[in-house]
């Protein structure tokens, strides 16, 4: 999964998505990171991969339109620059200026974003002014005459139109009342300091942890409006997940999490300047942060909790039917509906399910599936010893892949970025790994349920050349409005962090037929994730019927399994991106390869696709019908 800033529904910190529960509003001035970023850019060898790409079939989507092309890959619009070109520029930095202040965040003296000293407002008037301004915006985009606009202007178009459409939807159903899920919350990364380089750093992030009560209770207030008209989490997929919560309500100051950025300070602040700063944290913590967790873990547990609903399909919400669509179309960008997507689904597990049959058979394995599945689970070889150890397979995975990414992508990025462990208050009920800007997360929680046969796969889709270079090559994009760089669609992402995966057979980095399962399981996993979640919240399967197909068909251990689960219960649409992005791209791959025959490159088919940024895919089915078109220029 791609560690993004403000994306709909989830937090997740490095690009922005203004939309859905507003969860993550609270991102950016709470990380106190810089607001640049987009997607990425890469290239191609093909000796490096399989020589074609075996079927894969999913829904077509868009024809092409003509456009120019830069030496990277990108599309660039012409010399002329139209009326409506230069109204569409305006509309979208103005789009992103307010997305930004709306935010919370402040405009520095050269002209940049950054984090300042209060959260964002979410009450109930603020969400009409929010709604009112979708509303003038969209009218605006309408009122451009589309037909005028440059190749790359049209783009630009379809990415705000797909924004504002998605923050208009999730208005109707007022998602703001439902501002958690089993993964995701508005509570967990408040405390995430960035880099606090200045005493003026350190007093704005005291500021957001005083404004911290007043941000609380505004989300309460919220959750009690659903409660009240039955929109809320289903209860078996929250259990446990106060510990996110009561982690902050500690004895003293010193030891809670917000301390973390006082214990070691720039040598550049003066001590005296540090000494103060160290005092007022301690009395914001003790007064308003510990009080203010306090209070939510009171009401989570007393009040929340107990008059969630015990139903678990999205069917089941006031005007759930509605609501699941407008999720569906919102993560995969597509025009697809639940039953289709269902259909879709068997079929990927069905070819999947082949490829891991024969694989067991190349391991040397003389038992049943069941029986390796088990083996696989249990085995203590593929179980690492230590937390540190499961790091350090992965940081080598990611050196291995770096000697292949010359072959692989074109336009490599300057930054580089690390490998840490998933933080202790989150582990419990978090995904095995998390991937974004400056580092991708490790969860070595429970180590006997993260084998290491699934690690390469993992580092390949969370790390390189999955979310952290993708996040990388797009901060270091320096062209295009900054509302089209920041902005995040999973189906895009999230479907190139599970091709990537598919990457690293031709790139060598399976080099077992166990880590060759690893990778299979995980894709198995995404296309179980299609029959699961609609089987939940379109045709009424039960958390058992859905616990035992996925356990039945991967080789996630049980806690994976359960903690995945209580996600599609509780995130409906979110899990269907990954592999519906997923077989887009191999589609469009085979479709170049078909076409261009000896000259299809993938590295330059890589860099087209990645040029773009993050895109709806109707807008990635466009562009490399152009690239086939070119020549595979």
């Amino acid at each position: 999964m791609y560690m993004t800033i403000f994306a709909s529904g989830r937090i997740e910190p490095t690009f922005f998505r203004l939309g859905s529960s507003l969860i993550a509003l609270a991102a950016l001035v709470s990380l106190g990171l810089p607001t640049g970023g987009a997607m990425a850019s890469d290239g191609a060898n093909p000796a490096a991969q399989p020589a074609h790409s075996p079927p894969v079939h999913s829904p077509p989507i868009h024809s092409p339109n003509e456009s120019s092309e830069s030496s990277n890959g990108l599309v660039v619009a012409p010399e002329t620059v139209s009326a409506a070109d230069t109204q569409l520029l305006a509309l979208m930095a103005a789009e992103y200026d307010w997305k930004m202040a709306d935010s919370g965040a402040v405009r520095a003296a050269d002209g940049t974003w950054g984090a300042a000293d209060r959260l964002p407002n979410i009450d109930g008037p603020a969400q009409k002014q929010r709604i009112a301004h979708w509303q003038a915006s969209l009218r605006a985009l309408n009122a451009i005459d589309a037909a005028v606009l440059s190749p790359e202007n049209r783009i630009n178009a379809s990415v705000l139109r797909t924004l504002l459409d998605a923050d208009l939807a999730n208005a109707r159903f007022k998602s703001w009342e439902m501002p958690l899920n089993s993964d995701s919350n508005f509570w967990t990364y408040l405390d995430s300091s960035g880099g606090l380089l200045t005493p003026d750093d350190y007093r704005r992030y005291l500021g957001r942890m005083r404004d911290i009560p007043r941000y609380f209770d505004q989300q309460m207030v919220h959750m009690r409006s659903g409660l009240a008209r039955g929109f809320s989490v289903p209860r078996i997929s929250l259990m446990g997940r106060d510990q996110s919560i009561s982690a902050f309500v500690t004895d003293d100051a010193q030891s809670n999490a917000f301390y973390a950025p006082f214990r070691a300070m720039p040598s550049t602040i003066p001590a005296d300047q540090q000494a103060d700063l160290r005092a007022q944290a301690e009395q914001v913590i003790r007064q308003s942060v510990i009080p203010a967790y306090a209070k939510l873990l009171n009401f989570y547990q007393k009040t929340y909790l107990p008059r969630t609903r015990t139903s678990i399909s999205v069917q089941n919400l006031p005007d759930g039917a509605a609501y699941y669509a407008a999720q569906i179309k919102e993560y995969t960008t597509l025009d697809l509906s639940a039953e289709q997507i269902h259909k879709i689904g068997l079929a990927e597990v069905a070819r999947i399910n082949a490829d891991m049959h024969q694989t067991m058979k190349d391991s040397g394995f003389k038992g049943t599936f069941d029986e390796f599945l088990t083996f696989l689970r249990t085995d203590p070889q593929f179980t690492a010893k230590t937390g540190e150890e499961l790091l350090m397979i992965s940081a080598y995975v990611a050196k291995r892949v770096d000697g292949k990414l010359g072959e692989t992508i074109g336009l490599l990025p300057r930054r580089r970025f690390t490998i840490l462990p998933v933080a202790d208050a989150l582990a419990p009920f978090y995904t095995a790994g998390r991937g974004g800007l400056e580092a991708c997360w490790m969860n070595t929680h429970n180590l006997p349920s993260r084998p290491l046969y699934n690690i390469p796969a993992l580092t390949l889709h969370e790390c390189s050349p999955g979310h952290s270079l993708q996040a990388a090559l797009a901060e270091e994009r320096d062209d295009g409005p900054m509302l089209r760089r920041t902005s995040y669609f999973s189906g895009f992402g999230e479907g190139w962090g599970l091709y990537t995966e598919w990457l690293g057979i031709g790139m060598g980095i399976y080099r077992t037929p166990y880590e060759h399962f690893g990778r299979q399981s995980y894709e198995m996993w995404r296309a179980a994730r299609l029959v699961i979640d609609t089987g939940i919240h379109h045709h009424g399967w039960t958390r058992d019927q859905a616990i035992a197909y996925l356990a039945d068909h991967t080789a996630l251990s049980r806690h994976e399994v359960e903690t995945e689960v209580d996600r599609y219960i509780s995130w409906p649409g979110q899990a269907l991106a990954y592999k519906l992005g997923e077989m887009t791209i191999r589609r469009l791959r085979q479709d170049a390869e078909t076409a261009l025959g000896a000259k299809f490159d993938q590295r330059r088919f890589h860099d087209v696709i990645l040029a773009l940024g993050s895109v709806p895919l109707p807008v990635l089915e466009d562009r490399i019908a152009q690239f086939i078109a070119a020549g595979g220029q």
